[in-house]
């Protein structure tokens, strides 16, 4: 069992290694629209560290069937060309939230902070005008009485390029 993950993760890096990264933005400022328990939109900005790295900002407001929230989430994503102008990303992060109990689901209006850990791993669309398009999938791990499990946060956005 311990030599196949080592072989699989040995195939991994060699693969990630050997792909050829494309030139990222220095700057870029958008919106993500996800989903993961309640409908959210978040202000996005990425910095390019690199040709091929960067760090990932958004500030989310999530609304909840019982409750709304809060998110700031700051992620470091390794960035990948598949083919001209598609990339893939990868990469790990973590964030902050806050959330406010509705009174009439649990009888009593109630506030709460949590943070969280997460991974993120997608794929974007980088147009011949400065406008890039991303689906990415987000897994976060949270810890606070409000968010204590593992929660997959599925996001599509769109950002211009400066």
């Amino acid at each position: 069992m311990t030599k196949r993950i080592l072989i699989i993760t040995a195939f991994l890096l060699g693969t990630i290694s050997t792909i050829q990264s494309q030139e990222i933005s220095k700057n870029a400022l958008g919106i993500r629209i996800g989903d993961n328990d309640g409908f959210g939109a978040e202000v996005s900005y990425q910095r390019g560290l690199s040709g091929n790295n960067r760090l990932e900002f958004d500030l989310g407001w999530r609304d909840f069937d019982a409750a709304t929230a809060i998110k700031v989430a700051a992620l470091y994503q390794w960035v990948f060309n598949l083919d001209k102008g598609f990339n893939w990303y990868v990469g790990p992060g973590g964030g902050v939230g806050f959330v406010d109990y509705d009174d009439r689901v649990f009888g009593r209006s109630d506030s709460d902070s949590f943070f969280f850990i997460a991974g993120d791993i997608g794929i974007e669309y980088n147009f011949d005008a400065p406008i890039i398009i991303s689906l990415d999938i987000r897994p976060e791990i949270g810890f606070g009485d409000f968010n204590d499990d593992l929660d997959l946060d599925i996001g599509l956005g769109i950002r211009y390029q400066f």
